[in-house]
This record gives structure tokens, C-alpha cells and sequence, in this order.
């Protein structure tokens, strides 16, 4: 029995509902143990802006900082005003490196493909997206195309991409430590070394060393490179367990494997840290659809599942899915989106998908 204090971002758009169908749903899960949360609510994204200045306010980062968990709604990235993306600031801001996205098939989900069950670990603080970058003729440009021995043309923008021993290190680790809590049994390391031989083979050479200490545990290690890897998925997705990956990789292929288990609707998110970890859907906050009790809360239920096992709730988690994939299986109180016909009338709101979820954590 357990207390958690968890820090709720409501977000923008759809995510309030989302995060209050979902806020619900947890509650009735961590019910059955006797357990229960100590929600910390505050206000993040477009909304906020007008009297926040900012669309993520200080007082969210105090919040994260002391509870060391949070549950996020989807946020909108403002455009025109400067400031790049709320979820890439709050990744650097608490150094959450590692990216959790499993990417698993739910019967009455529809799919090509069925029995998907992968995890992709991806590296969130380096690489690409580090944030290095030049304008064309700008004089670090200049400088760099100088260096290059005349590989860069003269009009070009330049993007840096570092890959570090110590980035590389905690990301491989955190994806071995994930298949041996998990049960899992085999970790692949994607790159494209054979082009990026410093970089990229940085990666794969750090990635060895790891695995050479995860031996005892039993935990296979392969590495396939990354445009292979694409077409490995499509063809033969059974094979493949773990996979870890730098940023640009890991953001491709996790909505890659989205799409092989039916879309971003059931796609959720953890963002994990040394000691703080923020869970979120991976998909948007479909403005359009604000207020209407219409979109799809499974991707963020199922972040929530994450946080539960993160927690520590496992006896909760278990039941939390089981209810989940039973509602969807049955195809009866679900959204418009997870009906064979989009335009169903029998389609049930956001909130009511969510009652039906928790009817059956109660009737376990």
C-alpha cells in the first residue's frame, strides 16, 4: 500500500480530457492494491502562454523535480514564437536520455500485422538533435566547410551530430536493464556505422562493451543497421525484442513500429532519467478535437500502465492491461478510430471508453 505523488500536465487541445479519462482509469488500478495517488496538477502548452508568458511555466519543472514522476497530456509545439518544443525542453531540462515506446499488437486493434511485441529504447539527448546547428554562410559554417576538404558545398547549412561514450553507455545500459526486467531476450543495437564510421561506430563499439557486461544474465546482442532494420520490421518484426538506438533512429523506427501494431492511438511513451521519469502519449493534441469527448485515450492509458510499473505496481499494471485489451477486443465502448467503420454510430466519447475500462478492473 503506497501513497505516489505524481505530477499531472494536463496539456493543450484534447489533453485534458485525455489526462482525465486516464487520471481515472489509474486510480481504479492502484485501487485494487490499496494504493492510490497524490495528484499535483499543473498547466502546460499553448493554453497557458497568454498569462504564463511561456508554455512551460517554472513551476512545472518544480513540480517534476520534487515528485520525480509525472504523467504529461499531449501539448502543442507553439509555432512563431521562439520556443522550439515543451516535450524536447522538459527531455533536456530533467535529462530524461532514455525513450521508452513499446509497440504491441492488441486483438480488435486494426493492424496488418498481429503478435508484435518490441520495445524501442532511443537515445534522447544526443545526436541530430542535439541542437547544433549553422545557417548557410554563417561563420561557424564557413569554418566547418573549411575543415572539410571540400566535401561541403559553399551553400550549405550545417547540422552536428555528437555521439558520446557516456550518452551511448547509459542508453545501452538502460535498454539491457529494461530486458532483464522485463523478461526479455534479446537487444539490438541499430545504427549506420558503415557510413558514419566515427559516430555511428562509436555507438556500436560502446554498445559491445555494455552487452560483454549483461552476458551472465542471458540476454542476447545483435546489431543490424538501420535501413536493413526498416525492412527487417516489415518483413519479420517476430524476430526482434529490444532495440536501441540514437535519436533521429530511434524517432523513426518508434513510429514505424507504431504503425505495425495500428497507429499512434495505441502508441505510448516513457521519457526516463537517473531518478525522474515522465510518461506520455506519443501522439498529438488534435486541436480540432478540443471539448468534443471524442478522441482515442489508449496511448496515454497505456503510458500510464508504464508509470504504474515504474511505481512499482505490478499487480495493478496486470490488471490495468487486462482490462484495457479486453475492451478493445470486444470493440464495443471504444472511439470512432477503433471501429472497423470510422463513421459507426455506436462509437462511445473519450470519458466512456474509460468507464468501460475501469468496469472491468472492478469485476476482476
Amino acid at each position: 500500500m503506497a501513497v505516489h505523488n505524481v505530477t499531472l500536465i494536463r496539456g493543450d487541445g484534447t489533453g485534458p480530457e485525455l489526462v482525465e479519462a486516464t487520471r481515472r482509469v489509474l486510480e481504479a488500478a492502484v485501487a485494487t492494491s490499496g494504493s492510490s495517488f497524490n495528484w499535483d496538477v499543473v498547466e502546460a502548452g499553448v493554453d497557458i502562454m497568454e498569462t504564463a508568458g511561456t508554455p512551460l511555466p517554472d513551476n512545472v519543472l518544480e513540480s517534476i523535480r520534487k515528485n520525480k514522476v509525472a504523467l504529461k497530456g499531449p501539448i502543442t509545439t507553439p509555432i512563431g514564437t521562439g520556443f522550439r518544443s515543451v516535450n524536447v525542453a522538459l527531455r533536456k531540462e530533467l535529462d530524461l536520455f532514455a525513450c521508452i515506446r513499446p509497440c504491441k499488437s492488441y486483438k480488435g486493434v486494426r493492424s496488418r500485422y498481429e503478435n508484435i511485441d518490441i520495445v524501442i529504447v532511443r537515445e534522447n539527448t544526443e545526436d541530430l538533435y542535439a541542437g547544433v546547428e549553422y545557417d548557410q554562410f554563417s561563420d561557424e559554417a564557413k569554418q566547418i566547410i573549411g575543415l572539410s576538404g571540400g566535401k561541403i558545398r559553399e551553400d550549405a547549412a550545417i547540422s552536428i551530430k555528437p555521439i558520446s561514450t557516456f550518452g551511448t553507455r547509459r542508453i545501452v545500459k538502460a535498454a539491457f536493464d529494461y530486458a532483464v526486467e522485463n523478461n526479455r531476450k534479446k537487444v539490438t543495437a541499430v545504427c549506420k556505422a558503415n557510413i558514419m564510421k566515427y559516430t555511428d561506430g562509436l555507438f556500436y563499439k560502446v554498445a559491445r562493451e555494455v552487452a560483454e557486461e549483461y552476458k551472465d544474465k542471458g540476454i542476447e546482442y545483435d546489431e543490424w543497421l538501420v535501413d536493413a532494420m526498416c525492412m527487417q520490421l516489415v518483413q519479420k518484426p517476430e524476430n526482434y525484442d529490444v532495440l536501441v538506438m540514437p535519436n533521429l533512429y530511434g524517432d523513426i523506427l518508434s513510429d514505424l513500429g507504431a504503425g505495425l501494431v495500428g497507429g499512434l492511438g495505441v502508441a505510448p511513451g516513457a521519457n526516463i532519467g537517473e531518478d525522474t521519469a515522465l510518461f506520455e502519449a506519443t501522439h498529438g493534441s488534435a486541436p480540432k478535437y478540443k471539448g468534443q469527448n471524442k478522441v482515442n485515450p489508449t496511448a496515454l492509458i497505456l503510458s500510464g500502465l508504464l508509470m504504474l510499473k515504474y511505481l512499482k505496481e505490478t499487480d495493478a499494471a496486470a490488471k490495468l492491461e487486462k482490462a484495457v485489451a479486453d475492451v478493445i477486443a470486444e470493440g464495443k465502448d471504444v472511439t470512432y478510430d477503433m471501429k472497423p467503420d470510422r463513421n459507426d454510430p455506436t462509437a462511445v466519447g473519450t470519458s466512456q471508453m474509460a468507464d468501460a475500462i475501469i468496469a472491468k478492473i472492478n469485476a476482476a
